[in-house]
């Protein structure tokens, strides 16, 4: 199945049904009176998360989505039947955003939970509804009033407790389909992920956390270079960033100069998801020496003194063991503070909307980036004759 996860729908409420005019007629009542009876309410649109669902792709392919109409009321004071909502089913995990205001409108991350999107249109009233002591035979009505239509953005963030995070190459897809049943695209060249993906650790019985492993990002990614930019926001709602760095690059660059380089390109796109514990796990170990891992560490301790640096080989499994547990007890400390501690909890849900707010603006950015670049001209080549010109100008937008 083909990975999506951002797309835009169009969602409309449906409309109230109109009031009715009628008058009793019955036999041997001499004087009759209004009975028209109100319009049944538009239905809403709710959005569902699911959590068999995991991707956007439908959503290319039906992109809009109607609730019923409410019916017109009828006489001997009969109230028109409400419209049927409409009900659709999203990934666990969906930020639903307005997609003309750019606000936030919630975010769906516990399956089952709804959200309200549209709202049906009021009903109509009859003709009974203004009768009065003066007004013994109102021929008054109101219509039903429309539903809201709204464009929404759906924007996908996997659900995970460990992100991964480094350049491309660097060893997350094979130290993922080690740990885990994920079965990501493995190889011996960069880019090869090119999708994210998503594995679930299992410790012990009752103990697991999740993985998500994202492309590589690379110099420049916070301004839209490369792949790893637009996934980013897989990360938001990770517990613990796990950073690997591949010891001897194919570049022959320096490892904690590349680290450096990443963790400033995070920081460029998320100022908060940048304040999230991030742990250096130096990668492919079986290439070094003891002596060079050795000084390896101290340069990275001294780099980044704040924080844990774990040595671990996908390929041997040398470290996965003692990572894993340490990982896992990371993440039981986690979920009990944010049970048992309400100031945790509060500090934790401030982040989370620190890095909503600059996830989304980041979106936007790279939506108006995109924006532009389809919009400029394309320049003509050596190739091309100005004279024969079809008049058909195509414009290749990376999406």
């Amino acid at each position: 199945m083909q990975f999506i996860d951002e797309a835009s729908i169009r969602v409309e409420a449906g409309k109230g049904g109109k009031g009715c005019l009628s008058f009793r007629r019955e036999k041997f009542v001499p004087r009759g009176g209004p009975d028209g009876g109100d319009g049944g309410d538009g239905g809403d649109v709710i959005l569902v998360a699911d959590a068999g669902l995991n991707t956007l792709v439908d959503f290319r392919f039906q992109p809009l989505y109607r609730a019923g109409h409410g019916e017109a009321g009828g006489g001997r004071n009969r109230t028109g039947a409400h419209g049927a909502p409409c009900r659709v089913r999203v990934p666990v995990g969906t930020s639903v955003i307005d997609d003309e205001t750019g606000e936030l409108i919630g975010d769906l991350v516990l399956p089952g939970a709804e959200l309200l999107v549209a709202r049906g249109g009021r009903r109509g009233l009859g003709n009974t509804r203004f009768k009065s002591s003066t007004n013994r035979a109102p021929r008054r009505t109101t219509p039903g009033y429309p539903g809201e239509t709204r464009l929404l953005r759906l924007q996908l963030k996997l659900l995970a407790d460990v992100g991964l995070l480094g350049l491309p190459n660097a060893g997350k897809s094979m130290l993922i389909s080690k740990v885990s049943a994920a079965r990501p695209k493995v190889a011996d060249y960069p880019f090869t992920t090119l999708v994210p993906s998503l594995g679930v650790v299992r410790v012990g019985e009752e103990a697991s956390f999740v993985m998500a492993d994202i492309p590589g990002l690379i110099s420049g990614a916070a301004e839209g270079a490369g792949l790893g930019v637009q996934f980013l926001r897989h990360l938001a709602r990770t517990r613990v960033l796990l950073h690997l760095v591949e010891p001897r690059p194919l570049d022959g660059s320096d490892p904690v100069a590349n680290a450096r380089l990443i963790e400033q390109e995070l920081a460029s796109y998320s100022p908060a998801l940048a304040r999230r514990p991030i742990w250096t796990v130096i990668s492919k170990i079986d290439l070094l020496e003891a002596d060079e891992l050795d000084a390896l560490r101290s340069r990275f301790a001294e780099a980044f003194p704040d924080r844990p640096v774990r040595a671990v080989s996908a390929l041997t499994g040398a470290g996965l063991d003692g990572l894993v547990g340490e990982l896992m007890n990371a993440i039981a400390e986690f979920r009990r503070a944010l049970r048992e501690d309400p100031d945790f909890a509060e500090a934790q849900a401030a982040l989370e909307a620190e890095i909503s707010g600059d996830v989304l603006a980041g979106s936007q950015a790279r939506r108006r980036m995109l924006q532009a670049q389809a919009s400029e001209p394309t320049a003509p080549t050596d190739a091309d004759d100005p004279s024969e010109d079809d008049g058909v100008e195509v414009v290749y937008v990376r999406d």
